[in-house]
């Protein structure tokens, strides 16, 4: 069944998961990557640093830019072995410990992805269009928590920021996965990576500790602008949502089964679930200028 947030306790708090530093290939340092997400009107921020031995395996601590009203969270992108296609691996891991130890020569990506696991971090699969992932390729990391649907950085660099397609084809095969959107920002020239995708997390109270498990426990949706104030599901006859202005609100499940309500300034929609044949869905909020938020996946059986 759903494991959605909106009737959780607590409030909304934006983030973004994925970051670059001057620890590694970033152009802003971690003081200078606060303040900006703080002006941005974030909540918190995770800077998730190329955990890569050319950069001295950096696990930037960024504890001392926490202030009562803007947190952060310890993190770093994770590399070891190679894909299938025989690319090198990127891992999101947040809520790492700042001793996390290096990977050994012959590690592979399955076993530093169950030590990120082991030691309590949120982990996901960054930008799986990227990097052409395989469904394969995704099994072999075992029971991650996200696949990165969404990737900032890819707009402008390669076109490939939308991941969706790979995330739809593992739910088709069964697996539970939920989604998170991006930054991946590294303020490279004029190139704009930053504010493009983020998470608002459900959670009690803003401490690194709460995020961490409400990110764990999917108590989170995605977004590049909209909000989603509540998605009410009645098991066999509707869905209703609640959104900001929105131009059109799907419901999407398994292979060509989705159904949408258009409207103009569209604040809440009903989707007759009647109509709809899938064991799973997500909501997509779509505004006037495109932009979208989406739910984490659900199950309806």
């Amino acid at each position: 069944m759903h494991n959605l947030p909106f009737d959780k306790p607590g409030q909304f708090y934006r983030g973004n998961l994925h970051t670059h530093s001057t620890q590694s290939d970033g152009r802003l340092t971690p003081e200078q990557l606060g303040e900006f997400y703080r002006a941005a009107n974030y909540d918190f921020l995770a800077i998730t640093d190329h955990f890569l031995e050319s950069y001295g395996f950096p696990m930037t601590d960024s504890c001392a830019l926490r202030t009562p009203d803007f947190t952060t969270l310890t993190g770093a992108e994770l590399h070891a072995g190679q894909t299938e296609f025989g690319n090198q691996w990127h891992i999101l891991a947040v809520g790492l410990p700042l001793d996390f130890a290096p990977p050994q020569l012959a590690e592979t990506a399955p076993q530093i992805t169950a030590r990120a696991l082991a030691s309590g971090a949120f982990v996901a699969i960054a930008h799986p269009y990227w990097y052409v992932l395989t469904e394969a390729d995704a099994r072999s990391l075992g029971d991650v928590h996200a696949i990165e649907v969404f990737n900032g950085t890819s707009i402008d660099y390669n076109d490939k920021a939308d991941s969706w397609y790979f995330l739809d084809l593992l739910l088709a095969r069964g697996y539970r996965y939920q989604a998170c959107a991006v930054d991946d920002a590294h303020f490279f020239g004029s190139r704009v990576d930053a504010c493009l995708g983020w998470v608002y997390v459900k959670s009690e109270e803003l401490s690194p500790e709460a995020l961490l498990a409400a990110l764990k426990a999917g108590h989170y949706y995605s977004s590049t602008g909209p909000q989603i104030h509540d998605i009410c599901i009645y098991p066999g006859e509707k869905v209703i949502v609640k959104c900001s202005p929105a131009s059109r609100v799907y419901l999407t499940g398994n292979g060509w089964t989705a159904i949408s309500a258009p409207g103009v300034d569209l604040c809440e929609a009903e989707l007759d679930l009647q109509r709809f044949h899938s064991p799973y869905g997500r909501i997509t909020v779509r505004d006037a200028q495109g932009k979208r938020a989406w739910s984490n996946p659900f199950w309806l059986e």
